[in-house]
């Protein structure tokens, strides 16, 4: 029985296995097979650049409405994130970090918008692709401002230790910088995202469960409560976790074109 409670706010709980893998409604049972949340990348991508397409396009000398948004938020990853972490030559990256803000952005509100209510980055194919290409940037960033060879002897051999103890640290930076750190991008967006869409799931449920189970409905509040709060909870770390993936992003540029710092 759907309960009014699930229906306004779109709670239905999915079938468990949707958790995980949602089912195909273009192209099923083939590689091009299209899900809601390959619908959910494309609202992000179309969302981001619409975002500055639209910006661009009503310039005013005092901004107001799209463009105050677009302008402070480039602002603010600007100031807050490249100047920060990457320092002097930094601006070439802005467009780069600033996209791929809005884009992590905006693929984790989906979590909070009734009848969608499931984040793209809680499946782990975008976080492993954003770690990916994080990792091939700051390599290529790396070479070619430092040279293969000036690379590899800075990111591997940290000037300042006993040759002896390169046979250890070596192996130990080679992990840690090229295999270490887009796993980590990855884990860090991906279960952080998984986790919250399933606790919101789990008191949607029991708020729905005890509105029908009308003996129980004086319990009703402290799920629904609680779902309120951690809905809130949830924007909070939406914006949250675009914002770390773009500061460690800027981290591993900036140690790759300044590795003197």
């Amino acid at each position: 029985m759907t309960s009014p409670l699930s229906f306004l706010l779109a709670l239905e709980f999915p079938p468990i296995e949707n958790i995980v893998e949602w089912p195909a409604f273009l192209f099923e049972g083939t590689p091009f097979a299209f899900n809601k949340i390959a619908l959910g990348y494309i609202f992000a991508t179309v969302a981001t650049l619409a975002l500055f397409m639209i910006a661009g396009r009503r310039r005013a000398l005092v901004p107001r409405g799209v463009q105050n948004v677009a302008e402070a938020s480039v602002d603010f990853i600007q100031k807050g994130i490249i100047e920060q972490a990457i320092g002097h030559g930094g601006n070439p990256f802005a467009p780069f970090l600033t996209a791929m803000f809005f884009f992590v952005f905006f693929n984790n509100i989906l979590e909070v918008v009734p009848g969608w209510q499931m984040p793209g980055n809680a499946r782990m194919a975008m976080p492993m692709m954003l770690g990916l290409l994080i990792t091939v940037l700051f390599i290529v960033v790396g070479v070619r401002s430092q040279g293969l060879g000036g690379y590899l002897k800075n990111s591997l051999f940290p000037p300042g230790l006993p040759k002896a103890l390169y046979f250890l640290v070596t192996p130990i930076e080679f992990i840690s910088t090229f295999l270490v750190r887009p796993f980590s991008l990855m884990v860090r967006l991906f279960a952080n995202m998984l986790a919250g869409h399933i606790l919101l799931i789990t008191f949607a449920v029991l708020a729905a469960a005890l509105w029908v189970a009308s003996w129980q409905a004086i319990f009703l509040p402290l799920p629904f409560v609680m779902l309120v709060g951690l809905t809130g909870f949830e924007i909070m770390v939406a914006f949250l976790q675009a914002y770390i993936i773009t500061i460690l992003a800027a981290v591993f540029i900036g140690g790759a074109l300044h590795p003197e710092h």
